[in-house]
């Protein structure tokens, strides 16, 4: 079975209504650079440690980059070192939608964009960082742009 990218799935939700930010893929390609198509329709993942949101500890809220819907507030961000930012919760329940990813022969979490669909990263759950949620929403830094308040 292919994997599952946001550019093979389509302008749909898994619960098959549509995404309200969706466009087509060559609206996408035009939109978007080389990279943030990559991870954003394509479902890359950046290096670790290069990102632009990687150590940013700046207050704000961290929107999708390509449709621009608010995802996550800073006041959730936590240090864990992995690499890529980390969040314990989503900025609202309904602003990301989650996806089983088996991709790499392992079962793991997709974190998608509610609003259009694009690849944010993937949560992982029990792996004992001291947050209130116990989840740790690794989101590459090219899915995302921040805005300071």
């Amino acid at each position: 079975m292919a994997h599952s990218t946001p550019a093979s799935d389509g302008p749909e939700r898994p619960d098959g209504t549509a995404y309200p930010r969706a466009r087509s893929e060559a609206e996408w390609r035009e939109e978007l650079a080389p990279d943030e198509y990559r991870v954003l329709r394509a479902g890359g993942t950046e290096a670790p440690f290069t990102g632009a949101y990687t150590d940013n500890h700046d207050v704000g809220v961290y929107r999708c980059r390509a449709c621009r819907a608010e995802l996550f507030r800073s006041d959730a961000r936590f240090d864990s070192h992995c690499g890529w930012p980390s969040f314990f919760t989503p900025l609202a329940g309904d602003s990301v939608i989650l996806l089983e990813d088996t991709s790499l022969g392992m079962m793991r979490t997709e974190v998608r964009c509610a609003s259009c669909g694009g690849h944010l990263g993937h949560v992982f759950t029990g792996e004992g960082y001291a947050t209130p949620t116990d989840q740790r929403y690794c989101i590459n830094s090219v899915s995302l742009t921040f805005e300071p308040t």
